[in-house]
């Protein structure tokens, strides 16, 4: 059985890696993107399992204002993201953001930096729930 993929959404690419690092460790198949658009991008190719999204992004190019809560709004437009599970990291500490968060469905919000075991074991229980 293949293992699950996972895609890690972060502008920084230090934490990117580190956390695709440590997902690879734990057995999962990380995916990376920088922004939005390598984010929607790798979507629409890849069957997902479940998205670890920052929330602050620079505005790309275009000016365009690709901040994880658009990110998010965007996966769950495409059919075969719809449904996955989406854990948010941020270093915001904005009681708000998080409550956005948790309005909008995702399963699991942790501030920077990451308490990895804490993020590895919310992934675990959250691929087990939905496979159940």
């Amino acid at each position: 059985m293949a293992p699950p993929k996972i895609l890690v959404v972060d502008d920084n690419e230090i934490i990117l890696q580190t956390v695709a690092n440590r997902l690879r460790l734990a057995g999962y198949h990380p995916l990376v993107a920088l922004d939005g658009l390598e984010a929607v991008q790798v979507a629409r190719q890849e069957k997902l399992d479940l998205v670890v999204l920052d929330i602050n992004f620079p505005p790309d190019v275009y000016g365009e204002a690709w901040d994880g809560f658009h990110i998010m709004e965007w996966l769950h437009r495409l059919d075969n993201t719809r449904q996955v599970p989406i854990i948010m990291i941020s270093t915001t500490t904005n009681p708000q953001d998080r409550e956005r968060a948790e309005r909008s469905g995702v399963k699991a919000f942790f501030h920077k930096p990451i308490d990895h075991a804490d993020l590895l074991s919310v992934i675990h229980e959250t691929l087990a729930a939905v496979a159940s």
